[in-house]
């Protein structure tokens, strides 16, 4: 379909057009423009994705309510392919036997006060207001060097 600019006050938008992230206001709805916009300081959009401060000024993919020039949807933020890859994602793993975590830097469970660093150098760090270690059965501790208080 080709879209004529300045768009007709009865033209209907299919398909996506794009636009750019003019403002986010408090508690309102994103500020956009694209061309042929009805508005000159943009028009207030429902969205699909969620947008933050680091978002305006960036371009956007805008559907509109049943074709409706004057009723902006965002479905997306475009991103740009000369930025740098994101870090891979944690991943998990979860089969009948075993559950297992992984991450390229560091592992970390925290509940309130205590929390288990798990770190890529190997290290284990608990800690902890207070810390209990109890076994029916040996209760070994070994290591290049062990130190006590």
């Amino acid at each position: 379909m080709t879209v004529q600019y300045p768009l007709p006050a009865q033209a209907r938008l299919d398909g996506v057009v794009i636009g750019t992230l003019l403002e986010l206001p408090p508690a309102a709805a994103p500020l956009v423009a694209y061309p042929g916009c009805p508005a000159q300081s943009g028009l207030a959009a429902r969205s699909s994705a969620l947008l933050g401060p680091a978002d305006i000024g960036a371009q956007v993919a805008l559907m509109f309510e049943n074709g409706d020039p004057a009723r902006p949807l965002v479905i997306g933020r475009l991103l740009d392919p000369a930025a740098a890859a994101p870090a891979p994602p944690a991943q998990v793993q979860l089969d009948d036997q075993c559950l297992e975590l992984r991450a390229e830097r560091e592992i970390v469970l925290r509940c309130g006060k205590a929390s288990i660093t798990l770190t890529r150098a190997g290290k284990v760090i608990i800690q902890g207001a207070y810390l209990s270690s109890r076994s029916s059965g040996v209760n070994r501790i070994k290591g290049g060097s062990v130190q006590i208080n």
